[in-house]
């Protein structure tokens, strides 16, 4: 609908009739951009409270803390909205779990490392296939030094040196 705005010279009426657009949607439409609805103008107002709530909060309250607060000031709303505004705002708190949520960090703009055994890992001769797989996991120190001390195998069955 910007290229209405772009090219007022054009007309509205006829560029909506050709692509069968009711005129009074269009409009409906433009109004609705001046001036928002009930709801929206709530929304915005909400927003700003949430936010006063959250920077009160040294930006530590998450959603339910947020719905609790406006709970106790008496304004009524849904659990899953004030979700949505803070959401919107890009508010979020601090929870309780502070360990990251994983351990590899993908950059997704890099290359991905060439599949050089075209997944395939049978071996057809000893030394010729080495493959690994690295998983996370919390271990006691006793834990990794039995893992270090264990000498790698191929899946051919060979024996590498051990390298410590």
């Amino acid at each position: 609908m910007t290229f209405l705005d772009e090219h007022k010279d054009l007309g509205a009426e006829p560029v909506l009739r050709e692509l069968h657009i009711p005129a009074s949607t269009y409009y409906r439409w433009r109004r609705a951009a001046e001036v928002p609805c009930e709801r929206g103008r709530f929304d915005l107002e909400l927003t700003a409270r949430i936010t006063a709530i959250h920077a009160g909060s040294d930006h530590t309250y998450g959603s339910p803390r947020v719905h609790a607060t406006l709970a106790r000031e008496g304004v009524r709303v849904g659990r899953k909205r004030v979700e949505r505004l803070m959401r919107e705002a890009g508010l979020q708190g601090i929870g309780l779990n502070r360990r990251p949520k994983g351990f590899t960090r993908r950059d997704p703009a890099a290359d991905l490392a060439p599949d050089l055994v075209r997944r395939d890992f049978t071996a057809r001769v000893p030394n010729r296939l080495w493959v690994s797989h690295t998983t996370w996991a919390s271990a006691t120190t006793a834990d990794l030094e039995a893992f270090l001390a264990r000498p790698p195998r191929s899946l051919a069955g060979g024996n590498a040196p051990v390298l410590l």
